[in-house]
C-alpha cells in the first residue's frame, strides 16, 4: 500500500497484490496449492473527505486512473486540476468510510 496524495479533501492510497513465498509448508504438503493468488491486481483507493465515502478503481478502472497519474507526472498540474479529476472518481463512491 503506498500513499499517492493526501489533502483537505482527498486521499488517495495505490493497493499492490501481497507478494508470495515461492515455497511454503503448505505447498509442500499440498501440491495443489496455487504457487501466486489468482488474478492478482493492483487498485486505486480514492477517498473523499468531504462526504466520508470512497470508492476502489480495480481493473480497467485501475488502469484508466493510473494513466491519469502518469499524464499528471509528465505535466505536473494544479493541485486544483488534480481536486477537479478527483471529484469526477468520487462521484462513483458508494461506500461509506469506517475505519481510516
Amino acid at each position: 500500500m503506498q500513499m499517492l496524495y493526501d489533502s483537505e479533501s482527498f486521499v488517495v492510497v495505490h493497493m499492490l497484490p501481497d507478494a508470495v513465498e515461492a515455497t511454503t509448508s503448505r505447498q509442500v504438503l499440498n501440491d495443489t496449492a496455487p504457487a501466486v493468488p489468482q488474478l492478482a491486481r493492483h487498485g486505486f483507493e480514492i477517498v473523499d473527505k468531504r462526504s466520508g465515502k470512497e470508492v476502489y478503481l480495480d481493473g480497467s478502472w485501475a488502469e484508466m486512473f493510473q494513466e491519469q497519474i502518469l499524464a499528471w507526472q509528465r505535466d505536473t498540474p494544479t493541485q486544483e486540476e488534480v481536486e477537479d479529476a478527483l471529484d469526477r472518481y468520487a462521484g462513483l463512491a458508494q461506500n461509506p468510510v469506517v475505519v481510516h
